[in-house]
């Protein structure tokens, strides 16, 4: 007969919570935060850069962070 070994919990404990006086965090909104990319939007900058290379390949991701980083100046 074997005997039963207890093991212990590695589920943390609930965190206290916060008081009702605590004051609420409030949303600061930036332009960065606002504007949404789409995958679309970037996709075709993207494309397009890599057709001015002259159809070179082996620099999509900089031709995606560029895409991007001047579609997010854009909007600022």
């Amino acid at each position: 007969m074997a005997k039963s070994v207890k093991k212990a919990s590695a589920e943390p404990k609930a965190a206290a919570k916060p008081s009702k006086s605590a004051p609420k965090k409030t949303k600061t909104a930036s332009n960065l935060t606002e504007m949404k990319l789409s995958y679309e939007q970037v996709a075709q900058l993207a494309h397009r850069y890599w057709i001015e290379r002259g159809h070179a390949h082996g620099y999509h991701e900089e031709d995606w962070f560029r895409a991007e980083q001047e579609l997010i100046g854009k909007a600022s």
